[in-house]
């Protein structure tokens, strides 16, 4: 099975409303984050980032890690950066599937199965969870690897998320992995006829 770690809205100035909150969350978690995309790369699973425009349509993604590094959480976001062979995709909606295109990345790369990881969990990252099991793809959420502002929403969205839309939770990378045969199939499509 091919995976791909797909890393959603990482990159952002915090200054919003929910910000601090959402900074909490990134500083408490940031090892998770960090152990993620370092166990991705040092197993060769392809990383792709998915973030937000801001409502800044040049497409740059340098621009967009640059601004985030010099916002409030750019002490947690500079070991979280892409490196030069990430792919990187700018999204203007929650999924990052969304008038975006991210499958035709996925696509090139051949992914059966994504590893999810980013901000917010019950926002960007659970639509995104959705999205790819509607379209067939499977889901992993790497819990230690996401944050939120409100941790009672995301244990609601993770919940959904596990039980409703067929995706799996794990602790870590690692599990994930280990988990890899265990995986459910592609979500069923009812019959409109």
């Amino acid at each position: 099975m091919k995976d791909c770690l797909l890393a959603v809205d990482l990159f952002s100035d915090l200054s919003f409303e929910d910000g601090d909150r959402l900074l909490a969350s990134l500083e408490a978690r940031q090892e998770g984050f960090v152990e993620t995309l370092a166990r991705a790369r040092s197993t060769a699973v392809p990383v792709v980032y998915a973030n937000d425009t801001f409502g800044v349509w040049n497409g740059d993604r340098s621009d967009i890690v640059r601004r985030g590094l010099e916002g409030r959480g750019g002490h947690v976001l500079e070991s979280l950066q892409p490196t030069e062979s990430d792919a990187f995709v700018v999204k203007p909606r929650y999924s990052a599937f969304d008038l975006t295109p991210l499958e035709l990345v996925l696509s090139t790369l051949d992914v059966e199965r994504l590893l999810l990881m980013g901000t917010t969990t019950e926002m960007c990252v659970a639509q995104t969870a959705i999205d790819a099991r509607e379209r067939g793809y499977l889901v992993t959420v790497i819990v230690t690897a996401c944050a939120t502002p409100d941790e009672r929403l995301e244990q609601i969205a993770l919940e959904y998320l596990e039980q409703v839309a067929g995706a799996r939770l794990a602790e870590s990378f690692e599990l994930a992995v280990a988990e890899r045969d265990h995986e459910r199939g592609p979500v069923s499509r009812p019959s409109l006829a």
